[in-house]
């Protein structure tokens, strides 16, 4: 359905068009979060199409599908997303044009499933079965770790398994191991993540992170962002890194990274896994200020207070550790030129969570029951208002909204067409306590 925002009533598409401004100090059934989707390279994986990662499963899947467990310290930044998002999205770049690993022993021939390097860590065991005459037990390995066996009694028998794919007729060969090789990486070029983008554009998820330091790269990301939350009303959030001239609400800027427990410096851009996919999990009615990072001993590099304050004025998103802890120093977005319709408020990602919840779970309230089935009279206005008075209501029972009276705050009346609605929304989003300011007295 479309959607975006309106100045004049002119839309030729069905859809909800919803603007969000600042008004007199006030900032003018909830969808499901923790979908956090990545254009980044793999040595394994799916080519052109996006590979979906589920918490449920990951443990089971990810070796399959990227190649590597995931208690691996190789992938620790996409396991470091995966306890925090319920669903994770890679497109994998640098695999448009890999080549497949291989190796043919006697009338087998073994390839991988997928171009690149991580392919040359295959092999492949053939030997007698000592219970089955004339059969062979053929197991697929890598790095030495069975991950499929099959007993046959010839190779037009083998199955393909999720590692490699086997041709060949005739008679099986004893082999004690045959590694795969001449796997490569795909050239990969600056097209590649605008593919990215068009893949994750037609599945839901609520943020995106670039991990990557390229200026090219996340300018593209920001006017994707730019043009997804304001043409089409997907109200999306990317991450980047030190990126902080985007100054918009949409975009959140990694200014800084941590150590590990182990003393390890983990870059930036690996960082910004396990932050975008805190941001997508993060409930409508939740702040990640202070929000502490799992596995990490201190801040790296470590800001100094001026630093620190110079960043969040900057509006970047800083990490800092004190007592202990290793935690985001404030849950902030980009935006630090503040205009009369978008005030400082527009700057704190709790309070762009509630707004963009209402903006998406409204439009999808509208798509679901009313566009199209809906007769637009009085009675039909009435309907829809008392929709979204329920779905307001219950954002105040979570304390995501506050002072919200639906007889003052919300109007639903006749557009200038005869198929338009026009609603009026009055909304105050609740922040987290951030500040404490005490005076006190000591008596004599």
């Amino acid at each position: 359905m479309a959607g975006g925002t309106w100045t004049v009533q002119n839309k030729v598409r069905p859809g909800a068009y919803i603007n969000f401004k600042t008004q007199g100090g006030t900032l003018g059934a909830l969808g499901e979060r923790g979908v956090a989707a990545y254009p980044a390279p793999l040595p394994w994986g799916a080519v052109g199409s996006v590979i979906v990662l589920e918490a449920e499963t990951f443990a089971s899947k990810s070796l399959a599908l990227i190649g590597f467990h995931p208690t691996d310290p190789r992938i620790r930044h996409i396991a470091a997303a995966m306890s925090h998002a319920r669903q994770v999205l890679i497109y994998r770049l640098g695999g448009t044009g890999a080549v497949k690993a291989a190796v043919t022993a006697g009338n087998l021939t073994a390839t991988a499933k997928h171009g690149g390097l991580r392919g040359n860590d295959l092999s492949i065991v053939i030997q007698a079965n000592i219970d089955v005459s004339g059969a062979y037990d053929v197991q697929t390995l890598l790095e030495g770790e069975s991950v499929d066996s099959q007993t046959v009694n010839a190779v037009g028998e083998l199955q393909g398994n999720s590692f490699v794919d086997f041709s060949g007729t005739g008679a099986l060969t004893a082999t004690a191991n045959a590694p795969l090789v001449g796997g490569t990486e795909g050239t990969g070029s600056a097209g590649e993540y605008t593919d990215a983008l068009a893949a994750f554009e037609v599945m839901d998820f609520q943020v995106l992170g670039i991990p990557v330091g390229d200026t090219a790269v996340k300018q593209l990301a920001v006017a994707y962002t730019k043009r997804l939350r304001e043409e089409e009303g997907k109200k999306i959030v990317t991450v980047v890194v030190n990126y902080p001239e985007a100054d918009y609400e949409g975009v959140i800027s990694l200014k800084n990274s941590i150590l590990t427990t182990s003393g390890a410096q983990v870059p930036p851009i690996h960082l910004l896994w396990e932050i975008a996919a805190m941001q997508a999990a993060a409930d409508v009615n939740e702040s990640l200020t202070y929000a502490a990072i799992s596995g990490a001993s201190d801040a790296w590099p470590k800001l100094t207070n001026s630093e620190t304050v110079a960043a969040l004025k900057n509006g970047e998103l800083v990490i800092s550790a004190a007592n202990g802890r290793v935690f985001i120093e404030q849950d902030i977005n980009t935006l630090h030129s503040f205009t009369a319709d978008k005030n400082k408020a527009f700057a704190k990602n709790r309070v762009l969570r509630v707004l963009d919840s209402i903006n998406n779970d409204f439009k999808q309230i509208f798509a679901d029951f009313y566009i199209g089935q809906v007769s637009n009279n009085a009675d039909g206005r009435n309907l829809l208002k008392s929709e979204f008075v329920k779905y307001l209501e219950s954002l105040q029972g979570i304390e995501a909204i506050q002072n919200f009276d639906p007889q003052t705050d919300l109007t639903v009346s006749a557009g200038g067409d005869m198929d338009a609605v026009v609603s009026e929304l009055y909304v105050q989003p609740v922040d987290s306590m951030e500040k404490l300011y005490m005076n006190v007295t000591v008596s004599q």
